[in-house]
């Protein structure tokens, strides 16, 4: 297994949830962290919490300048980048038929186009250092569909694709890519539904022994793929809490 003091992490979506159990993990490893996330005042606070080896840059994952503007940073920091996490997102709910089109393009620009900002962000960094993992918080939801969530898991489905196009294209210049897919985890992401009685009903279901993850399962499966040696690639971890049905 590789040494995680040896690594330089960027974590988009940073400021809570599974970015932050994250980038406390790599930063206890003694790992060179650098935290993204549009709350600026949150990543600052994590920062200052987890040492010398860790900085932080405000940026949306939505806006090409700043995505790049945090890779610039980590390579004046720490001058290269090892890892890539490409994990913001959002989960709003609703039936098709309710034509929340704000919604659907949130939902794309930040699920979808986040995350290809972050690829396009670093893949130049990574050609010239002939290595680096770039990994991204998928869902179970990229692999089933379920009434009221079609966009949604239009793109978590869209993820898995990108991924799996860039683990094809990548390979030969060193550079591995990894989806970790969770079921329902207890993390601030049901605040994002749009509907005030479906985000109490799903934290209430996600409160109950056994019915979701806590972000700190989902960090140790971001773990466990930065730790694998160069030559071995874990395409992707599916995870789900015990009572999950699908």
């Amino acid at each position: 297994m590789s040494n995680l003091s040896e690594k330089v992490v960027v974590i988009m979506g940073a400021s809570s949830g599974i970015g932050e159990a994250t980038a406390k993990l790599l930063a206890n490893s003694h790992a060179k962290v650098v935290l993204a996330a549009r709350r600026e005042e949150r990543i600052k606070r994590l920062a200052d919490e987890l040492g010398e080896n860790v900085v932080y840059q405000a940026a949306d994952v939505t806006n090409r300048d700043d995505v790049k503007a945090v890779i610039d940073l980590a390579m004046q920091k720490f001058g290269r980048i090892d890892v890539m996490f490409n994990n913001a997102g959002i989960m709003p709910q609703g039936n098709l038929a309710k034509l929340e089109y704000e919604s659907w393009e949130s939902m794309l620009d930040i699920n979808v186009m986040g995350v290809l900002n972050g690829i396009g962000a670093v893949l130049p960094i990574m050609h010239k250092q002939k290595s680096g993992l770039i990994i991204t918080t998928d869902s179970v939801a990229g692999h089933v569909v379920y009434p009221g969530s079609a966009v949604y898991n239009g793109t978590k489905f869209a993820v898995r694709a990108i991924m799996e196009g860039l683990r094809q294209e990548e390979l030969s210049n060193g550079i591995r890519s990894t989806i970790i897919s969770p079921g329902m985890v207890n993390t601030e992401l049901f605040s994002t539904v749009g509907d005030k009685s479906l985000e109490n009903e799903l934290q209430k279901t996600a409160d109950q022994t056994g019915n979701s993850l806590t972000s700190e399962d989902v960090a140790r499966a971001v773990i466990y793929a930065i730790e694998q040696p160069d030559h071995v690639t874990i395409s992707e971890v599916l995870l789900r809490p015990l009572n999950q049905k699908i």
